[in-house]
């Protein structure tokens, strides 16, 4: 076992990797440094990879997006709208494989629903990078949210 750390990480950047839904990219964790960094999936640099390999408790491979999450997340904001309009429109939306992109789109006319779709999914990531970092035994220091 080792000790728990509380590292210094850059939430923000946290949070882009855990985003992240490009599988070309992969996201690491330094968990000496906190630093929160990305290499190309096809990265031609063997040497990298094998620190990497070496220091797997060093090097966290941070989960790419996790899209089913996302669609559960988006289904359930849909059927918590009232207006019957909106939520027929964002059903047919949904539909679309890329339906982030139109939901945004439709969204950005109803600012109130707009505000409560993006702190779902912010809700969403902050707790998936959280229940991350706990897994491996990291604990951030405290955030704004307290």
């Amino acid at each position: 076992m080792h000790a728990m750390r509380n590292l210094e990480i850059v939430w923000e950047d946290l949070m882009e990797a855990f985003e992240n839904g490009d599988t070309e990219m992969i996201y690491f964790l330094d968990r000496e440094t906190g630093e929160v960094f990305s290499v190309p999936a096809e990265y031609d640099d063997e040497s990298f990879w094998e620190e990497v390999g070496e220091n797997q408790e060093r090097y966290l491979e941070i989960p790419p997006f996790d899209y089913g999450q996302e669609r559960q997340m988006v289904h359930a904001f849909i059927q918590g709208i009232g207006n019957d309009g909106l939520k027929a429109m964002l059903v047919r939306a949904f539909t679309g494989r890329h339906s982030h992109g139109k939901l945004n789109e439709i969204l950005s006319f109803y600012p109130e629903e707009m505000e409560r779709f993006q702190a779902l999914r912010e809700e969403l990531l902050t707790t998936r990078a959280a229940h991350w970092l706990e897994e491996h035994d990291i604990y951030p220091p405290e955030h704004e949210s307290d």
